[in-house]
């Protein structure tokens, strides 16, 4: 299969120094909210990547929960594999491909589990299905076939059909803390706008301008 000439000219916006804002989580907000009214499909899907005990890199999609000046939220099982790799190697990068706009940010920096209540909170917002399903899936782990979910969903289902569905104490969620942003927006003739924030201090960021 020859897919050498798939390409495409990106001509839709360019991105200029002096129209950045200082602070890079506004300026993610601003792109964030321009993804959201363009009605792209799920616009907080990020590629979260993590490295395995033996150096691996590893890159699957999660999607972002919550951001705010602290970092970036996201909530999965704490015996999985990314979790264990996180537990290890409390450091990451994200990526979100807003590819329909012909952008996409990277955001990488240190790790940290957030607060048994801050996923209480998150985790009683959930659909009652989801919530069954964290109780269940026990992430990464290898089953012999789907009929063992089913089994263990109406187990919990029986066990929890009255009242509210507890915190699994294997569930919650991780805050990236950003010590470095980049801005990607692309450009005819692949002369893309690439921005980099690195931190500089408490509230300071070094923004520079990288060769696409």
């Amino acid at each position: 299969m020859d897919i050498g000439e798939i390409r495409n000219e990106y001509t839709k916006f360019g991105l200029n120094r002096e129209d950045l804002n200082a602070n890079p989580l506004l300026q993610f907000e601003q792109w964030f909210a321009q993804a959201r009214t363009a009605q792209l499909k799920e616009v907080n899907a990020m590629s979260l990547a993590t490295v395995t005990a033996d150096g691996m890199p590893q890159v699957r999609t999660v999607l972002l929960k919550s951001f705010d000046e602290r970092g970036f939220v996201f909530f999965t099982n704490y015996q999985s594999s990314k979790a264990k790799e996180l537990d290890a190697n409390p450091k990451a990068s994200i990526l979100f491909p807003w590819l329909d706009l012909e952008r996409q940010v990277r955001i990488s920096g240190d790790v940290e589990k957030i607060s048994a209540a801050e996923s209480f909170k998150y985790f009683t917002s959930r659909p009652r299905g989801s919530q069954l399903g964290a109780w269940i899936s026990e992430q990464s782990q290898v089953i012999s076939n789907r009929s063992v979910l089913k089994t263990l969903l109406n187990q919990v289902k029986e066990k929890f059909k009255e009242g509210e569905i507890p915190l699994p104490d294997a569930w919650g969620g991780y805050r990236i803390k950003p010590q470095q942003y980049e801005f990607w927006q692309g450009r005819a003739s692949r002369l893309h706008d690439r921005f980099r924030f690195k931190k500089a201090g408490e509230g300071d960021w070094q923004v520079e301008r990288l060769a696409p």
